[in-house]
């Protein structure tokens, strides 16, 4: 059996996303989907203040551990797997993270456009 490589919102192989800590929805470390991941964690973020305190507000608080979870908890630069839908909310309040397109799932493509995602990717 061949295995198709996972591809990124650039058309290229989808690269890892981060190790320290291990993010992705599977802990893989590369934003991968499938269909128990209901929050759809395909976006590859760097983490900034602004956006913490964002998701804080509604209720999801990403800098908090939970390790019941295997989340350790994440600070400003960390780069973690977000849930599109949760992206899409904050670009439009005009807090979105940076984004790594490399490392980026395609399927973000369902929810957001390429443009938005290169208004804000990260250097």
């Amino acid at each position: 059996m061949q295995v198709v490589p996972l591809t990124n919102v650039l058309g290229g192989e989808l690269q890892d996303c981060g190790r320290d800590p291990l993010t992705g929805f599977y802990r893989s470390g590369c934003c991968e989907t499938g269909p128990d991941d209901l929050g759809t964690h395909v976006v590859c973020a760097v983490m900034t203040e602004e956006f913490l305190d964002f998701t804080r507000a509604r209720g999801n608080d990403l800098s908090r551990p939970r390790p019941e979870m295997r989340f350790p908890g994440l600070a400003p630069g960390d780069r973690w797997c977000l849930c599109v839908s949760r992206w899409r909310e904050a670009f439009e309040a005009g807090v979105a993270p940076p984004v790594v397109l490399e490392a980026t799932h395609a399927r973000a493509l369902d929810v957001v456009s390429l443009d938005d995602l290169r208004q804000h990717q990260a250097q």
